[in-house]
């Protein structure tokens, strides 16, 4: 498909909505709210539908018209961003009921569940993709959407440190740094700062971490429990499984959060050059990128380490 299908999907629709994956990053909430500014400039209205997410990121511009809900059931046109599968998007009753549907992402995993999709997994985030995508279509980048995509491509890329970010990477960023985009201050707000439940996790998260195979492994987790005593909110729990990555020796980082109080818990695994972690996480039905991925297993604490554990030493 070309991005001028796209166009003239977009420009045929009545009603749109825009929708990502649940537990939204920088990536997930920037190329919405960046998509939203492009489709409006296209003189059309636009929903951005996200149920909940990092108060971290309310500097974001237009962070206050993200929906939680829409009294629209039917739209004419759903467009998923960075979201590899229809499992995982948050909302999908909106996407699933669309006349038409579009998905635009990065991941490698994408099943292409789209009638329409866009996918470049050798983008380093979703955002960057949108910044091509806009240039295709000769639409200002504003400041404001200079900011959205610059969080997005911050975030996924670690602060330019993982893998993947390429030449076009550090181009988009110098044209928004003409734009007027402040990159240190978004940085700061999204890699550098904390809340308060965020820090109390990360105390327990290191206090829990283990290692195996002579330290190439990094495991550890927090429970339902202990986001309850932290009053820890959407988010709170986002970077925890940086930390494991950042010990000398370590190759892969293996963090694990319960998911709710159920008996079962939503994996998160890093890795560096040797590792592909998205591999293993397709083992139990998840998926991501090839240094950055997860998904969902089902036991106790102890049920899922043992499994998780036994996947990345075949790995290694």
């Amino acid at each position: 498909m070309t991005l001028d299908e796209i166009l003239k999907e977009i420009e045929k629709a009545q009603s749109i909505v825009i929708l990502t994956h649940e537990s939204p990053d920088g990536d997930a909430i920037g190329s919405s709210l960046a998509l939203k500014f492009m489709i409006e400039k296209l003189d059309k209205k636009v929903d951005v539908i996200i149920p909940e997410y990092s108060r971290l990121f309310d500097f974001l511009p237009s962070v206050e018209e993200i929906k939680e809900e829409s009294e629209i059931k039917n739209y004419d046109l759903a467009i998923s961003v960075d979201c590899a599968t229809f499992k995982r998007m948050a909302k999908r009753e909106y996407f699933d009921k669309a006349n038409k549907t579009i998905v635009i992402d990065h991941h490698g995993s994408n099943n292409m569940y789209g009638d329409l999709n866009y996918v470049n997994p050798v983008s380093p985030s979703c955002c960057e993709i949108l910044a091509g995508m806009i240039q295709y279509f000769e639409i200002d980048i504003t400041k404001e959407i200079g900011i959205c995509i610059m969080t997005g491509i911050i975030t996924d890329t670690g602060g330019f440190r993982h893998q993947g970010i390429n030449p076009e990477t550090f181009e988009f960023t110098a044209e928004l740094i003409r734009k007027g985009v402040n990159i240190p201050e978004i940085y700061k707000k999204t890699l550098r700062t904390t809340t308060k439940a965020n820090f109390e996790l990360t105390k327990r998260v290191m206090n829990r971490m283990e290692f195996f195979e002579e330290g190439k492994i990094a495991f550890t987790y927090i429970t339902s429990e202990d986001e309850k005593e932290v009053c820890a909110e959407p988010g709170d729990h986002e970077g925890l499984v940086n930390i494991g990555m950042d010990i000398e020796g370590v190759e892969v980082s293996i963090f694990i959060r319960q998911k709710d109080e159920e008996n079962a818990y939503k994996i998160s695994l890093r890795s560096f050059d040797k590792i592909n972690v998205s591999d293993i996480c397709l083992m139990f039905g998840g998926g991501g990128h090839p240094r950055a991925a997860g998904a969902l297993v089902q036991g106790d604490v102890e049920q899922v380490k043992q499994k998780v554990i036994k996947e990345v030493r075949k790995a290694l």
